[in-house]
């Protein structure tokens, strides 16, 4: 049954303004992060997340449907981005293990290597645009707080 809306909680004003500063920090750190990989590394921050996610699982492959959950892209755009993985030699495909119809994207090592240099450029933006603005100690209760906001909406 839908909710009648009165017993719906609106944000406070205070809690509006952090949720549109998160957003906005966010959506500049992102840019920013994507401009330093192009324009370092000619590689988009989908496509490095792509090569991470496949770096640290098993045996450096991932199922399809996997690696959409892990990277917050459609199945469609996963697809997409791993057909132009693939064209680069970054990625390959193979049937999954006892599932004829199931599909793996497996990194190679050309994707490793890719991966290796791409990570100097990545990880010293990050820490220079993410990390760097926080009070020493604040930013692990950041990341705690991250950490349950994201099992929050898992859980729904």
């Amino acid at each position: 049954m839908p909710d009648s809306g009165s017993d719906i909680r609106l944000p406070s004003r205070t809690e509006l303004e952090a949720w549109r500063s998160f957003l906005r920090a966010h959506a500049r750190i992102t840019r920013v992060l994507e401009t330093e990989l192009i324009a370092g590394q000619r590689l988009s921050l989908a496509a490095y997340d792509v090569l991470v996610q496949l770096a640290e699982a098993p045996r450096q492959r991932l199922r399809m449907t996997e690696l959409a959950d892990a990277v917050l892209l459609s199945r469609s755009g996963v697809t997409r981005l791993v057909d132009r993985l693939e064209r680069a030699g970054l990625v390959g495909r193979e049937r999954a293990d006892g599932d004829g119809r199931g599909v793996v994207a497996v990194l190679t090592e050309q994707g490793v290597e890719r991966l290796r240099a791409a990570s100097g450029t990545h990880l010293s933006g990050v820490a220079r645009h993410f990390a760097g603005s926080f009070e020493p100690g604040a930013v692990e209760g950041f990341g705690r707080d991250c950490d349950r906001l994201a099992r929050d909406e898992q859980s729904r």
